[in-house]
């Protein structure tokens, strides 16, 4: 591949390509989070339990986490551009859809198609990154690419709480539907054309060997793990603290709840911050930093003080998009071959970890309250620690004694 193909930093292209993939996270986590600040209101219309309402995430995260295997794949056959173009689309009437699903078992099959739709977007995203950009530009594009998803979840879970305490929460979904709608044309337009892509046909024997030789790769298989244990722990801190902060102790309103998932933009700079740091200091450092971020975050969040619990969650949200932008751009120079179906094992972990853990702190939380949620997370990240030990093992012995092309940022 000719240099003269790559995006460079600076340039228009990559200005458009950025923004492109920002709209593209936004749009696929304002739509897949939109449900999560709502549990309370499924509860109270439904009749059912914490646990049971979470359900209208997890299996949305537990379709796109199946098929993202599939999706990239899928993108290797019909090209990036167009799958995630028509993912972003999909998911926006899909919205719409589910927000007028009358029954919840409606509402909850919606949920699991447009999981299978939006995986179309993040493993594809991931790919079309690393085969379009100059290496040196990876790690800041994945930065802002990661950040743009921060911002959708944060923008997709606080516009839909603060809508739900002025309107049913039906028509709020419904005006999250016409913004991604909207935003969705615009990628479209503004993206960029493959020029480094090679269409490859669809062959499910081939998925089938792509994918167990990355299972095989040691190093790819600790950055699997470090998906699922960090994404289990994030997604279930959010799912529990707005019952607790909606109880008794704290009693916040809808709004004053959803002000917590601002979060996420200290998040969003926390994953361009961290992706920046990572030629100084290296992967390894930057990430076991991101990690001990998480634990001090977390711990903060066991505090009766309404300012120590937010300041806690500010702080393990900086952590785990920090671990996030480090790993996932990492797949993109371990894996040697069929880059798509690498990252999109490393999104299929981390989903995987969102729904397993997302829904099972629901059991924590009804034996244990907060403390036991707590505890869960902590047993994750130090489950992400001891992969991330490996990892660091595994990387310096195959580490070659001077960076060559697009290994500049490895240890």
């Amino acid at each position: 591949m000719g240099n003269a193909k790559l995006i460079f930093r600076g340039t228009r292209e990559y200005r458009r390509a950025n923004f492109a993939l920002f709209i593209a996270g936004f749009v696929t986590f304002s739509t897949l989070y939109d449900f999560q600040p709502l549990f309370p209101n499924l509860v109270s219309e439904f009749g059912i339990t914490p646990t049971v309402a979470s359900l209208s995430l997890s299996f949305a995260t537990f379709a796109l986490a199946c098929t993202l295997p599939l999706s990239g794949t899928l993108s290797d056959a019909l090209g990036r551009r167009p799958l995630m173009g028509l993912a972003v689309i999909l998911t926006s009437l899909l919205t719409f859809a589910t927000a007028y699903g009358e029954s919840l078992s409606t509402l909850l099959a919606l949920r699991l198609v447009q999981g299978i739709v939006l995986a179309g977007v993040p493993a594809v995203a991931m790919a079309y990154l690393s085969e379009e950009m100059e290496p040196r530009a990876v790690g800041s594009a994945m930065g802002l690419y990661i950040a743009g998803n921060a911002f959708g979840g944060m923008t997709g879970r606080i516009l839909t709480a603060w809508l739900a305490d002025f309107m049913p929460w039906r028509p709020a979904v419904g005006v999250i539907g016409m913004i991604s709608l909207a935003l969705g044309l615009l990628f479209l337009l503004l993206l960029p054309p493959s020029r480094n892509f090679e269409r490859r046909s669809f062959n499910p024997g081939q998925l089938t060997t792509s994918l167990l030789s990355h299972l095989r790769n040691p190093g790819l298989f600790c950055l699997f793990l470090v998906a699922f244990t960090c994404m289990g722990g994030f997604v279930t801190l959010y799912n529990y603290v707005t019952f607790r902060l909606l109880g008794p102790g704290f009693g916040l309103s809808q709004t004053q709840v959803a002000s917590i998932f601002l979060a996420y933009a200290f998040g969003a700079f926390g994953s361009s911050f961290m992706g920046s740091l990572v030629n100084r200091f290296g992967r390894s450092t930057i990430l076991f930093a991101s990690f001990s971020i998480m634990a001090s975050g977390l711990i903060l969040t066991m505090f009766s003080g309404l300012p120590a619990v937010v300041i806690g969650i500010v702080i393990f949200t900086i952590g785990f998009f920090g671990a996030h932008s480090v790993a996932s751009a990492w797949v993109g120079f371990l894996a040697t071959h069929y880059r798509a179906q690498a990252s999109s094992l490393y999104l299929f972990s981390y989903y995987l970890g969102s729904s397993v853990s997302g829904t099972g702190g629901g059991f924590f939380y009804g034996l244990w309250g907060w403390n036991g949620v707590v505890l869960l997370i902590l047993l994750l990240i130090g489950l992400a620690g001891i992969a991330g030990m490996r990892l660091m093992a595994l990387t310096r012995e195959a580490a070659p004694a001077t960076p060559i092309a697009g290994q500049a940022e490895c240890e």
